[in-house]
């Protein structure tokens, strides 16, 4: 027949909603793993976005002699950004690596993450020099272009001073324009680095909060299992006690039925 199921539930543990202190260090530590892993990935993620932006970066800036005009414009704004996203995925890559908590993790990242420093500030002397070489030549191509000629075909000196003051003041209004926007730029990344420490601190707060917890569960452990031996310990006297009463009993009564006998033999 089946087994009783009575039977083998007849003796449950003291405890059963407490977990031994072997297997809660244990699920500590796989939760550690586990949240070492998922911010390895994270910084994977921002690995991957960086090398696509590096990548657009040399490709962009080594097109900039090839083109001319606005197509030339487009482009140095396209690099600008890129090397903007190239610096925040650096920093949030950063930030990251140092929030791991393994040597053997954490060192690897960081000597990678000073690789990936020195090749952006490569890119970005690289963009520097192919967008100073691109602005000159505009300039010089514009001047030409819009010089008057006199008999000997030279540019006249009042159209040429003309020419130059308008370019400079186009100049001098594109720069104020890039300087705006890399303003408007870098409080945002500031901004977002802002969230991002904030959110770890947030992190470091809750996974405090629950080692205190577990530190907690485990002393509430420990006085459940002191009140239940002080518990087992007042039964066993209460127990001894009654034990007592009745041999006293026992022991009166018998005292009385041998006096009783003697007094009907007298």
């Amino acid at each position: 027949g089946t087994p009783s199921r009575t039977h083998r539930t007849a003796a449950p543990p003291r405890d059963l909603w407490q977990s031994p202190p072997s297997l809660c260090a244990s699920g500590a530590a796989r939760e550690h793993a586990l949240r070492q892993r998922t911010m390895s990935h994270i910084f994977d993620g921002y690995e991957k976005e960086f090398l696509e932006f590096t990548a657009s970066i040399s490709r962009n800036t080594a097109s900039l002699p090839s083109l001319e005009g606005d197509d030339k414009g487009a482009k140095l704004g396209l690099v600008e950004s890129d090397i903007a996203e190239a610096e925040a995925l650096i920093r949030r890559m950063d930030l990251e690596a140092r929030s791991l908590q393994s040597p053997a993790v954490k060192t690897p990242l960081l000597s990678k993450l000073r690789d990936y420093k020195a090749e952006l500030q490569r890119l970005k002397r690289e963009s520097q020099v192919a967008a100073k070489a691109a602005s000159s030549a505009a300039s010089r191509s514009q001047l030409l272009a819009g010089a008057e000629l006199d008999d000997m075909g030279a540019p006249t000196s009042s159209s040429q001073r003309e020419r130059m003051l308008q370019t400079t003041e186009r100049l001098n209004k594109t720069g104020d324009r890039i300087k705006d926007g890399k303003k408007s730029l870098l409080e945002t990344e500031e901004l977002g680095v802002s969230i991002l420490q904030d959110l770890h601190r947030q992190r470091e707060t809750i996974v405090s909060a629950r080692e205190h917890i577990h530190g907690a569960d485990d002393n509430i452990g420990r006085s459940r299992r002191i009140l239940a031996a002080m518990g087992r310990r007042a039964m066993a006297n209460k127990l001894m006690m009654y034990g007592i009463i009745a041999m006293l009993l026992g022991a009166i009564g018998i005292i009385a039925y041998f006096k009783l006998i003697h007094k009907k033999k007298n």
